[in-house]
């Protein structure tokens, strides 16, 4: 049986994200890590990322005019992008700086807990109901999560406390963008979710800086690489894309499956290139117990989101038929543009934020596909 070049395409775009991804979490770790390159200021290291994204959304939206910007007003911007902005800038600073001191395997493990934070700032914001099978479910992703912690060899409080806080804010992140966006009718792509959302992004990382990073710049001498800096930022914007590719090309379930793939590959490839990220049985007993967690929750979202468009897709189906046959009846004539009663329903859904946990900035519109993301972790 010949396989489809539409099919070829999409497993391509498909392995492009999981080398992507991979590769920024590596290549960050590797960049801030003081054993390596040693360049431990993970807020500069953001602020960079942020800069570099922002102004490269910016050529394409202002100069070459890819994409046109969206109808941003000043009350828009206040309640919406401002408050977003300033949760991921904290997730991403937290999350980088989890990388001085604890493994990448041991950061991917915690990051099954991403379900969890999102599930509960959900339920506090109103946006889910908490229910008895899911909260089993987060209860068995929280329990393998302990497990693991507690098979971690070098395990860091301080490290493990700036992980989790940095999951939760993400969290915190994702709600608020389906709860302002989605309330506001605004839809961003990912170049203009970095057009307006990485200069913000950059002011609020800047006070942390001045105040905790700058100081030690001043005092400590820090090697500045030009082309390490810019291709780091050059990964993490690919990624940023490669994401974009891959949602207009699969749905929500292939992703998941492409997530956890690469978590895998991660853990594994981590201990190989970095020595002081071993893992135990115990590591791997808890992670598994949390993963099936995940994959049960999953499993009753995406149950739950088919349970919801049958009746709508009934009614649609019905509603075309009928339309149908009163213009073959009457002889009425419909413009195509009446044909697509589904609400564009073939229109891209940047709506799933389990994506990745490094290129955040596609918008969450659907909170019901939970999940984590983030362009610089």
């Amino acid at each position: 049986m010949m396989i489809s070049k539409e099919l070829l395409l999409t497993y391509f775009y498909l392995l492009v994200y999981i080398v992507l991804s991979s590769g920024v979490i590596l290549y960050n770790k590797w960049v801030l890590s003081p054993k390596y390159f040693n360049f431990p200021l993970p807020i500069t290291l953001t602020m960079i990322h942020m800069g570099f994204s922002g102004l490269v959304a910016f050529f394409l939206i202002r100069v070459f005019k890819v994409v046109s910007p969206v109808k941003m007003t000043l009350e828009i911007y206040a309640t919406c992008v401002i408050p977003i902005s300033a949760f991921f800038a904290a997730s991403l600073w937290f999350g980088n700086t989890a990388y001085l001191f604890i493994s990448v395997a041991f950061i991917q493990m915690l990051k099954a807990l991403m379900p969890v934070a999102t599930f509960f700032m959900a339920v506090i914001c109103g946006t889910d109901k908490l229910r008895c099978d899911v909260f089993l479910n987060m209860f068995l992703v929280s329990v393998g999560v302990v497990i693991s912690s507690y098979g971690e060899i070098h395990f860091n409080v301080v490290g493990t406390v700036y992980q989790v806080t940095g999951i939760f804010a993400e969290a915190l992140r994702l709600v608020l963008t389906q709860v302002l966006l989605q309330k506001k009718g605004l839809t961003l792509n990912p170049i203009t979710s970095l057009y307006y959302i990485a200069p913000c992004s950059f002011v609020f990382l800047f006070i942390p800086w001045y105040l905790l990073e700058k100081p030690e710049m001043e005092v400590t001498q820090i090697q500045f690489n030009f082309w390490i800096f810019f291709s780091n930022a050059l990964c993490a914007l690919a990624l940023n894309f490669s994401i974009f590719l891959v949602i207009g090309r699969t749905g929500a379930v292939t992703i998941r499956v492409a997530g956890v793939l690469k978590d895998w590959i991660l853990i594994a490839l981590s201990t190989l290139i970095f020595p002081e990220s071993t893992i135990t049985a115990l590591n791997i007993t808890g992670y598994a117990i949390a993963l099936c967690g995940v994959v049960m929750y999953n499993y009753l979202k995406i149950k739950d989101v088919r349970a919801s468009q049958l009746p709508v897709d009934a009614m649609l189906d019905r509603t075309t038929k009928e339309l149908k046959m009163e213009k073959k009846s009457s002889h009425l004539y419909l413009p195509d543009d009446n044909a697509d009663l589904g609400g564009n329903s073939t229109k891209n859904d940047f709506s799933d934020p389990m994506v990745d946990e490094e290129a955040p900035l596609i918008p969450s519109t659907r909170i019901s596909h939970l999940g984590r993301s983030n362009l610089s972790s």
